[in-house]
């Protein structure tokens, strides 16, 4: 099995139960979850041999982050414990033509003050085939930014394959702050994921003709800004997931991905998810499905379809993180979609 380093920050989630709105509850449920750990737990629940690094506060509160990891499989040895607070994001949860809603109260969590004296990366990724990050962890802060970069180089001088979820959120920073700090990143990134949007607020790559809320792709337009953004970057493989919304509780979901070496595009089976139960932590589903694949020694074409698969089950499950087994992703790949009850 091979083992994977993810880095960025967990954070406290409290949802409406149901699909209340924040006004009418009188009640939170808890979880803990963010990108770069939902995608650790991910490949651990794959058997995979998986890290994550981030800082927490010192406190009960950072103790159950550590704990909601290691439930899973994670290691959590390289975890820093220090400063004033553990992130916290609110969610609530639409439903139909109504969307979910996502408030954030992070600022000034540990890992956004984290520094390099927190963690010995040499020591980190001794041994490790495989880094991934995501655009949110250089959206916390500067410190962080500087953190993820640190994180790269050490990453690339221990020969690891690095990807990157570009994750574009605008309630962190400025689309112009994003393509400044994120373009300089991509220098020690083989492995690019993200979405129409996430292409385009991060890296200034828009896809022609593409709109999701009304169910218009244009594959010619991915494979157009994939071969660009290669051209640019130096990407071994640039992938995106395609969500089309008809509504929050009905989405198609599918993704394509381009090989630079083979010059070849790909767009996998499409799924329609209806209902959702909780699509917070698909991506990061599609990405630890994907990562899986690749370090699996599948082609890039069967580790996009495990990938897909996976995003496509955890639409199913609440909570931040994808719990999933690998047989049941790879009975959905299989064309088994049925729901049948398994006995």
């Amino acid at each position: 099995m091979a083992k994977v380093v993810t880095m960025g920050e967990i954070m406290l989630r409290l949802s409406t139960p149901g699909n209340q709105k924040y006004i009418q509850a009188t009640q939170f449920d808890i979880n803990y979850g963010g990108g770069e750990a939902n995608v650790a737990v991910s490949l651990a629940n794959y058997g995979h041999e998986a890290e994550f690094v981030t800082k927490v506060p010192a406190n009960p509160i950072g103790e159950c982050a550590i704990a909601a990891l290691r439930k899973y499989g994670v290691e959590t040895k390289n975890i820093a414990k220090g400063g004033d607070r553990l992130g916290i994001y609110f969610l609530e949860t639409g439903a139909s033509m109504r969307p979910s809603n996502v408030t954030y109260d992070r600022a000034n969590s540990s890992i956004a003050t984290a520094t390099a004296d927190d963690f010995d990366f040499d020591k980190i990724f001794e041994g490790a085939d495989w880094f991934h990050f995501t655009g949110i962890t250089p959206a916390v802060s500067d410190a962080a930014a500087e953190l993820t970069e640190l994180a790269c180089k050490a990453a690339k001088a221990h020969g690891v394959t690095v990807s990157c979820d570009l994750n574009f959120r605008k309630k962190l920073w400025s689309s112009e702050k994003a393509q400044k700090v994120m373009s300089n990143l991509m220098q020690y990134v083989d492995v690019c994921i993200g979405n129409e949007e996430d292409a385009d607020k991060v890296l200034g790559f828009k896809p022609e003709n593409t709109d999701v809320t009304s169910g218009e792709l244009n594959l010619a337009g991915y494979e157009s800004i994939f071969k660009q953004m290669v051209a640019k970057f130096g990407f071994k493989y640039v992938i995106s997931s395609l969500r089309v919304s008809k509504s929050a509780s009905d989405n198609g979901w599918s993704a394509c991905i381009y090989s630079s070496a083979d010059d070849e595009f790909y767009h996998s089976r499409e799924y329609r998810i209806h209902p959702i139960v909780d699509r917070v932590g698909g991506g990061d589903s599609f990405a630890g499905g994907t990562i899986c694949g690749f370090v699996d020694g599948k082609n890039f074409k069967e580790a996009l379809e495990f990938g897909v698969a996976a995003s496509a089950l955890k639409h199913t499950i609440p909570g931040d993180f994808n719990l999933v087994t690998r047989e049941e992703v790879e009975t959905l790949a299989g064309g088994d979609g049925s729901g049948r009850v398994q006995r």
